[in-house]
């Protein structure tokens, strides 16, 4: 296997596996799609990234799989909107987001106050603070979902 997108997908999945967390990359496609259809130059900024900076990484083992993509999702986020990422642990405490931690979910808060979070990443188990979080930042719930 010496194609680096096969050898950064197998890492990916391993290290999926390994930690039990959900795979980022569906929620991520969804975000490139609507990047290529709002702002194609910050498009092709997100793929270059990608191709030339993600998949090289992960494949050459100079990144660890799941840091990675979640600043990937950062980045995908800014070039969105404009605003900054933060992390929400288990009690639904948020702080700056700094550096990958597999039980934060983490959420683009964009400057423009009508504008929903963007996911970055969901922990492999929701706590019901991260929940309601995400019901009510991200899905722009008003009423807290069934446990």
């Amino acid at each position: 296997m010496s194609d680096p997108t096969e050898v950064a997908d197998a890492r990916l999945r391993e290290a999926l596996e390994a930690a039990g967390a959900r795979d980022p990359r569906e929620f991520y496609r969804e975000q490139l799609k609507a990047l290529r259809e709002a702002d194609e130059d910050a498009y092709h900024r997100a793929v270059s990234y990608y191709r030339e900076t993600l998949i090289p990484s992960i494949a050459e083992g100079s990144a660890e799989p799941l840091p990675a993509w979640t600043d990937y999702g950062r980045r995908l986020a800014e070039l969105t909107e404009p605003g900054r990422t933060v992390s929400i642990d288990a009690s639904g405490r948020a702080s700056e987001w700094e550096a990958w931690e597999p039980d934060a979910l983490v959420l683009h808060l964009p400057d423009e106050a009508r504008t929903r979070a963007i996911l970055v990443q969901l922990p492999p188990e929701l706590s019901a603070a991260q929940r309601a979080t995400y019901s009510w930042l991200v899905a722009g719930r008003n009423k807290l979902p069934d446990a």
